[in-house]
């Protein structure tokens, strides 16, 4: 008989493929304590499958347990994880449905969704007790996604002679405990969650473990018609209202406008750099807010490269095979909505354009976790990102870990609701809204900063899509650094103090190139300025307009412009 075709009665040899660092502490740790219940937090791509399926067959070799069940977020992963499971001997039943109760005793156990075990909590625990069943719950914080669910968690898999919590994202802060995760208090008396082990992205990077990522934000000036006709200008990146922010956001993604397909063509050939540079089967992905938009992209890419991507619209039918058959090939661009934010593995992925307005830390994370996962020494990623705050302060943060606090709100405290943000976003084309908020007009792209190990770096486009894809750490913290001092080099003898002609003498057709022009000399010295200072882009912008007055630089007059430009001049 295969080992892949097990009985569960028979035990199974622990695999004896070679485990990580972290693998094999977090492994001893384990077996020595042999603790009912275990959290394991490890970055994306640090290999916690791996882990927990080594874990499954130390206790199914000792007898300990004679079953495992895996519980994943998504169709996708059960099959996932079922694949991996097969491939260090364990035969894991994808497929279980409860309607059926059961599955073959060829399995030794079954791979099921948070949903499905929500569905029927009594099936799985009675499964649980008739069993000495192993419990992998994988990316554990979708237990506290809704109280129902966790109740379900928490019915079904108490009876398990173990349990092994898996996570490798950021844990949101509400008022709803994880099932079988302690929680203690903090210093200020919350009570947070309390990981077995933990293995974060900084450490990860440090072992070679997970790539370096460059993030690439991109601003642009946004236009939008408001319910009541009025035309409003903003420009990414500056600062604004929480309203203003997600409508020159939404604005932004918008497939009809030039900001989309201007960041998509930048990206593709970011991709062409990758390939040529030590990926040749580098592949990208777009991560769009909904399936409408997804269509729209994935159109804008067939003719930005002459080739169609592989759309995955949702969890339904034959999206784990368009994903798997992406992954086993060389073509460029899968475009997906959220199915693909987390838990895929998809080891090519190099290129990512974050094309939602989806915000919270958690999902940031996850869909980061897309392209960090490492094959060979020297690979890097590049995300492109609107500039907006939220996503620079994330992109600035992705080494920080956090816990699962309780009676905490899990949004930055910078006014980001979801009701809010869901509000400000709606436009005139969505159904079942009787008072659209707005209508996007347009929206332009360009290179706003470079964002790497938490430091920002600004610089013309051209320098950098063409990077290499095969960079150690630290040779992209010395290539970057050497193409800021040569850009901040040669802005500084470029940069001519202008000085305009008068008002009368400007004719009509040179208005919006000039206006052009002074709004790219005032972000140059704003970059120089923020390079000198290390202050943030935004809050020179801002101290701009207390000082000088006026709208923001996006509605700001040649005047206007100006005169900011002679103001941050006088600054050195």
């Amino acid at each position: 008989m295969s080992q892949a075709h097990r009985t569960a009665a028979e035990p199974i040899a622990p695999s004896s493929r070679p485990m990580r660092a972290w693998q094999r502490k977090a492994l001893s740790r384990y077996l020595a304590a042999g603790p009912q219940d275990f959290l394991a937090v490890a970055t994306p791509g640090a290999g916690k499958t791996a882990f927990a399926l080594r874990v499954a067959a130390e206790l199914l070799a000792d007898r300990t347990i004679t079953h495992l069940t895996v519980v994943a977020p998504t169709e996708h992963l059960k099959y996932q994880w079922s694949q991996a499971a097969a491939a260090v001997g364990i035969a894991l039943d994808p497929e279980f449905r409860n309607s059926a109760g059961g599955t073959s005793s060829d399995y030794t156990g079954i791979a099921v969704t948070y949903a499905g075990v929500a569905a029927h909590p009594a099936l799985h625990r009675l499964r649980t007790e008739n069993r000495r069943t192993l419990v992998v719950l994988d990316e554990i914080h979708h237990a506290g996604d809704a109280r129902s669910w966790g109740d379900a968690v928490k019915e079904a898999f108490e009876p398990a002679v173990r349990r092994l919590a898996l996570t490798g994202t950021p844990f949101r802060s509400d008022d709803n405990p994880i099932p079988f995760v302690d929680y203690l208090p903090d210093s200020a008396g919350a009570l947070r969650s309390r990981s077995d082990h933990s293995y974060g992205y900084a450490e990860a990077l440090a072992d070679g473990v997970v790539r370096p990522v460059v993030f690439l934000a991109y601003s642009g000036v946004s236009s939008w018609r408001t319910s009541a006709g009025e035309e409003m200008t903003a420009r990414l990146g500056e600062p604004l209202t929480a309203e203003q922010t997600a409508r020159a956001w939404r604005t932004a993604l918008d497939p009809g406008g030039e900001w989309v397909t201007a960041v998509l063509a930048a990206a593709d050939k970011r991709l062409s750099g990758h390939r040529a540079g030590g990926m040749p089967d580098a592949g990208g992905l777009v991560i769009a807010s909904d399936q409408t938009t997804a269509r729209a992209y994935a159109a804008i890419l067939t003719e930005v490269t002459g080739t169609p991507p592989v759309l995955v619209l949702s969890d339904e039918a034959g999206s784990s095979e368009r994903i798997a058959r992406f992954s086993a090939s060389t073509d460029r661009w899968m475009v997906a909505v959220r199915m693909v934010s987390e838990g895929v593995d998809v080891p090519r992925l190099a290129v990512g354009v974050y094309a939602t307005s989806a915000s919270t830390p958690l999902f940031f994370a996850q869909a980061i976790g897309r392209f960090v996962r490492s094959r060979r020494p020297g690979e890097t990623a590049s995300v492109f990102v609107p500039s907006v705050p939220v996503l620079l302060g994330l992109a600035s943060e992705l080494e920080a870990q956090r816990d699962h606090v309780l009676g905490e709100p899990h949004r930055p405290k910078e006014g980001w609701d979801d009701d809010e943000l869901a509000a400000a976003n709606r436009q005139a084309d969505e159904p079942g809204e009787d008072e659209p908020s707005f209508t996007a007009l347009g929206a332009n792209a360009e290179l706003d900063q470079l964002i790497y190990e938490g430091t920002s770096f600004s610089a013309d486009e051209e320098d950098y899509l063409g990077l290499p894809g095969l960079l150690e750490p630290d040779q992209v913290r010395t290539l970057l650094g050497k193409r800021q001092s040569e850009w901040l080099s040669r802005s500084a003898r470029t940069a001519p103090a202008v000085t305009p002609p008068p008002p009368a003498e400007r004719p009509a057709q040179s208005v919006r190139e000039r206006i052009a022009a002074l709004r790219k000399e005032l972000n140059t010295l704003v970059a120089l300025h923020h390079h000198r200072t290390n202050t943030p882009h935004g809050k020179i912008h801002n101290e701009l307009r207390t000082r000088c007055g006026g709208p923001p630089t996006a509605m700001a007059n040649m005047e206007q412009l100006e005169e900011r430009i002679a103001t941050l001049r006088s600054w050195r």
